[in-house]
């Protein structure tokens, strides 16, 4: 039985007062439980990713999904491609420093919640997949960070590679193939700055880009979708539980 529900999270910055953003909730039962940060895509915490959230905690999983939007503009979500031009104009707006405040924040507030076993990963898609690998390389709460990250198709990491030693966790990324948003050359970057992590593996499908988001049914490969799910899955069971 999953029970869901929103959440304000709380963030202190320097020389502001304290401000709250919502988060979507997936809450498992039995808890206390491993957690999982699920990380938005450019279309915002939309009907896919509280489905997602939902299929996480369903598989014993408390699932917290933040609005990463909500700097600039609060609730955005959109259901399909429609919404593609405005989200890749809010995603080319995000400040990726604040974004690691934001995601500290969501950390401390989950580990802060008796639902949470103490251990916590992150899983994030498109956008989200670039905010997973800089969560997992800069947040830190009381000295510690993230247990686990999973990166699908970001399109940013390639420009990060300088944080890869930051990186303390174990760790997945997925890319297509053919995505045009990422070229082949940029995979192989990731990949030569991970060649000597044994904690970190890069799969590559024979997909393009958003091949998981079943709710696009022009990004949509079921066969890549399925495969890096299953592996993602593995991974967090390995890690988390």
């Amino acid at each position: 039985m999953v029970a869901t529900r929103y959440e304000n999270i709380t963030v202190e910055e320097k020389e502001s007062e304290e401000q709250t953003f919502r988060a979507f909730v997936a809450v498992p039962d039995p808890t206390p439980a491993p957690a999982v940060v699920l990380l938005q895509e450019v279309f915002g915490v939309n009907d896919n990713m509280r489905e997602l959230a939902r299929r996480l905690a369903e598989s014993g999983f408390l699932t917290v999904v933040p609005d990463m939007f909500w700097r600039l503009r609060p609730g955005f979500e959109s259901g399909d491609e429609s919404g593609l031009s405005e989200g890749m104009e809010l995603a080319a707006r995000l400040d990726l420093d604040l974004a690691v405040v934001d995601m500290t924040a969501t950390l401390a507030h989950v580990l802060a919640r008796p639902e949470c076993s103490g251990r916590v990963g992150a899983v994030g898609f498109c956008l989200g997949g670039t905010l997973s690998y800089l969560f997992a390389a800069s947040a830190r709460v009381g000295g510690r960070g993230l247990d686990s990250a999973v990166s699908y198709y970001g399109s940013g990491v390639h420009d990060h590679l300088d944080l890869v030693r930051s990186v303390e966790c174990p760790m997945l990324f997925h890319y297509g193939d053919h995505d045009p948003y990422i070229s082949g050359a940029q995979i192989a970057a990731v990949e030569a700055a991970v060649a000597n992590r044994p904690d970190i593996a890069v799969h590559r499908y024979d997909a393009g880009h958003a091949f998981s988001n079943f709710d696009a049914p022009s990004f949509h490969d079921p066969d890549a979708a399925d495969l890096a799910w299953g592996r993602t899955m593995a991974f967090l069971d390995d890690i988390l539980t």
